[in-house]
């Protein structure tokens, strides 16, 4: 087994809670590339996490948490930034998030920041979320995707909040388009569906990412599964095993970690009822991943997953 780079935003959440009655904010730290490393090192795959830290005291506990679960900090740089803050409020299981941090620390990565090697000797390489809407690590994961010589996979992973009114839609289009014509896997959520491409049904968007150039597409629907159109294959729909979700954060994250870490195990699957199986697997962790506060901290361990749905 090879290792995995996940580059991408580290930060920390502030999840709204209450506590004797009283509104008060949870610390926690997040970040959807970060929660994908955590889940692929969680799975038992070798994983690097490769961004920009702040040099303040949450980036320090960035850091003790990603050692603390197995996640190398070979690719990540300090940059003299406070550590970039996403508050989270809740409607139900599923957390809104608002950011701040200008600059946010997250997006100072530049391409001669990377290392060339740990990049170039991945057998997976990740890209995607809101660090592509800053142009100095846009830039760095272009040079990462052409220096990648394993599989690259993709998560576009929107946040409407960022974007700057309609041409920064139109501007991020581009950039998916562009990410996902040179992708072995592109997962994203019917979130991004909807708002990269009103109007398309899932299979209709997974059906057009695989025109693009895209190996396979997985399209997360929450409870309701997910669409996937694998290399060669009509779309189909999986299901998602019926859970007591409390905390929806992280749960695309961890469809896209579990996949990553069978990717690096047994490589792609050969034929469409593979694909099948593995996302099915995924769904089955991101199950677990709502029955638990937290995002990061609730990605599970195979054993885990296993004995949770040793009957489904």
């Amino acid at each position: 087994m090879g290792y995995a780079v996940v580059l991408g935003e580290a930060l920390v959440d502030l999840l709204d809670t209450e506590r004797d009655g009283e509104p008060v904010y949870r610390q926690a730290v997040g970040g959807g590339p970060l929660n994908v490393a955590v889940a692929v090192a969680r799975l038992g795959g070798a994983v690097q996490f490769v961004g920009s830290l702040g040099d303040d005291v949450l980036a320090g506990r960035i850091r003790a948490f990603l050692t603390g679960a197995g996640v190398g900090l070979a690719g990540a740089v300090t940059v003299p930034a406070p550590t970039a803050l996403a508050v989270a409020t809740f409607a139900g299981a599923e957390p809104d998030f608002r950011f701040y941090g200008e600059p946010p620390s997250y997006g100072l990565l530049g391409p001669d920041d990377l290392d060339a090697g740990l990049v170039a000797g991945a057998d997976v390489v990740y890209c995607g979320s809101i660090v592509l809407l800053q142009q100095p690590v846009l830039a760095a994961a272009r040079r990462a995707w052409g220096l990648a010589s394993g599989l690259r996979v993709f998560d576009p992973n929107v946040r409407p909040r960022l974007l700057d009114g309609p041409g920064a839609l139109a501007g991020l289009r581009e950039v998916v388009a562009e990410f996902a014509a040179g992708a072995h896997l592109v997962k994203l959520s019917a979130a991004d569906a909807k708002l990269l491409y009103p109007g398309e049904p899932e299979e209709g968007v997974a059906a057009y990412l695989r025109e693009l150039g895209a190996g396979t597409v997985v399209v997360t629907l929450g409870a309701a599964g997910a669409v996937l159109a694998p290399a060669g294959a009509d779309p189909v729909r999986v299901p998602a095993p019926k859970v007591d979700a409390v905390d929806a954060t992280g749960a695309g994250d961890s469809v896209m970690g579990a996949l990553v870490a069978d990717l690096l195990v047994d490589g792609e699957p050969t034929d469409p009822a593979g694909w099948h199986e593995r996302v099915a697997f995924a769904l089955r962790v991101a199950g677990l991943v709502c029955e638990s506060p937290g995002g990061a901290t609730a990605m599970p361990t195979r054993a885990e997953v296993h004995t949770r749905f040793a009957r489904w």
